[in-house]
Formats: structure tokens, sequence, C-alpha cells
């Protein structure tokens, strides 16, 4: 059934992009709000679906929780790797969600910036 979860939690535009954009660090839901320009209850609705797919995983600091990949799922699934490594960066506004997270990491803006 995880294999079921994962595609289910794979075939939204929003999912994917959380995901790019948390291909190589964590982030909090206030920053992907942010850089996704989306509410809060869409992103927590989106984070939900991919925490029951175990997909991701989140770590609490202080009063915000981040969130990575799950590289243990990544390992035993080996096709994520590929889609999230390779395959988000041809979507387009995947490349365009790349330069502002790159922007909002030069702004110098934090989670208590945006809270």
């Amino acid at each position: 059934m995880e294999l079921l979860e994962i595609m289910k939690a794979l075939s939204h535009e929003n999912r994917l992009r959380i995901l790019n954009l948390i291909k190589d660090e964590q982030l909090c839901v206030c920053e992907i709000e942010y850089i996704l320009d989306i509410n809060q209850s869409n992103a927590s609705r989106h984070l939900n679906k991919l925490k029951q797919a175990n997909l991701i995983v989140g770590e609490r600091k202080a009063q915000w929780i981040y969130y990575k990949i799950n590289q243990e799922v990544i390992k035993e699934h080996k096709f994520l790797d590929l889609i999230i490594k390779q395959e988000l960066k041809k979507i387009t506004i995947c490349q365009e969600d790349e330069i502002k997270l790159k922007e909002y990491q030069q702004s110098g803006l934090s989670c208590q910036d945006l809270d």
C-alpha cells in the first residue's frame, strides 16, 4: 500500500513543487508558503499528504517545523530519486520556484520575518 500512497502524493503540482524545494535542504512551512505563494492551510494540507506517504519528515526547531525529504523512502524506491533530482527541474514552475528560493536565501529573511 505504501507505493500507492506515494503515487497519490505525487499526483498534485503543489506537492511536486514542495519536493523540488526541499530536495537539497530543509524548509519550514512559512518559507514554503512564501516561495510557492500559497496560504498556510494549503501548504499544511499538501505537507500532510506528503507526510502520510512517508515522503517527508519534519523536525521541530523552536516554534517552527522544518521539512526535508525522507531519504529512507528514496533509497527504497529508486524512481523517486530520478523524479526529484532530474525530472522536476524540467518543469517550468519548478524552475521558477528554484529562482524564488535562491532570491529568498539571498534576501536575508528568515522564518521570524515571515511569521
